[in-house]
C-alpha cells in the first residue's frame, strides 16, 4: 500500500487510478461538488433511498474500517481525521457487531 497525496491506497485503487488519463491541473476527477450532488440526489430518489447525503457515506466508510479490525490510529490516517475526537463522531459501531468480533479468534483469551 503507497500513499498518493496523503491517502493511503491499496494495489487495486493505485491500478484504477494510472489508468486514468492525467489531467493537466493535476486533478484525478474533472468534476465539481454540485456536478456530484446533482447526480447523487436523483440516484437516490430512483433507489427510494430518503434522508441520505453523499457525505453519509464518509461516516459509513468510517464504521466498516473499524469492523474489519483496524485500529483508530490507521482508520484516523485513511481517513484523514487529525484527532480522536473528530474521528469518534464518524464512527458509528454497532453493538451487535462489536459482540460478534468478540468471538472471533483473535480476541480470544490464550488458552
Amino acid at each position: 500500500m503507497a500513499r498518493y497525496g496523503g491517502v493511503p491506497l491499496s494495489p487495486a485503487a493505485r491500478d484504477v487510478l494510472r489508468s486514468l488519463p492525467i489531467s493537466l491541473d493535476g486533478r484525478v476527477f474533472e468534476t465539481t461538488y454540485d456536478a456530484v450532488h446533482q447526480s447523487f440526489v436523483p440516484a437516490c430518489r430512483r433507489a427510494n433511498i430518503s434522508d441520505l447525503r453523499f457525505h453519509d457515506l464518509r461516516h459509513e466508510a468510517t464504521s466498516r474500517f473499524f469492523e474489519r479490525g483496524f485500529n483508530p490510529m490507521q482508520v484516523a490516517t485513511i481517513t484523514g481525521h487529525k484527532t480522536l475526537q473528530m474521528l469518534k463522531r464518524y464512527t458509528h459501531l454497532k453493538a451487535e457487531d462489536l459482540a460478534d468480533m468478540m468471538e472471533t479468534p483473535q480476541f480470544q483469551r490464550p488458552s
